[in-house]
């Protein structure tokens, strides 16, 4: 299998890992991170940036599953493929984790949603790092499958 493959099924590994966590978790704890409602809330600032009315909220929210996706999947793809997988997903992990806590604020989307407490902190970087290391197994297991 290719390093191109092997990357990309390893960062959408880690996309659905940390949406499955996401979207689990927030349905039985009130103080999970709220990411669904940070990627709703960007994309309806750029509809808006851009002149254009967002749509109903249940849109939003697909929408913004699917851009979780998307984009979590791209950004995982840097762990797999070659050597050192794991401590790519580890270093990755950990940084889109913060950047989930520390950039909304900044960004104008509000800090609730991934600030809210201590444990909603630690959750938001916990879930990005489990991500990584999900992408990081699934890439050690593919680059396996190679030889």
């Amino acid at each position: 299998m290719n390093k191109w493959l092997r990357a990309g099924l390893s960062g959408l590994a880690g996309a659905v890992a940390v949406t499955l966590v996401h979207e689990t978790v927030r349905r039985f704890y009130p103080d999970a991170p709220r990411m669904d409602v940070l990627g709703m809330r960007a994309i309806a600032k750029g509809m808006r940036y851009a002149g254009q009315t967002p749509p109903p909220d249940d849109t939003l929210h697909t929408w913004s599953m699917v851009g979780d996706i998307i984009s979590n999947g791209l950004y995982y793809s840097l762990v797999g493929g070659g050597k050192k997988a794991l401590a790519k997903g580890t270093i990755l992990g950990a940084a889109a984790g913060l950047g989930g806590v520390l950039l909304p604020g900044p960004m104008g989307l509000g800090t609730e949603p991934s600030n809210r407490t201590r444990q909603t902190q630690a959750l938001t970087i916990g879930y990005y790092l489990f991500a990584g290391l999900v992408s990081a197994a699934v890439a050690a297991s593919l680059r396996k499958v190679r030889r």
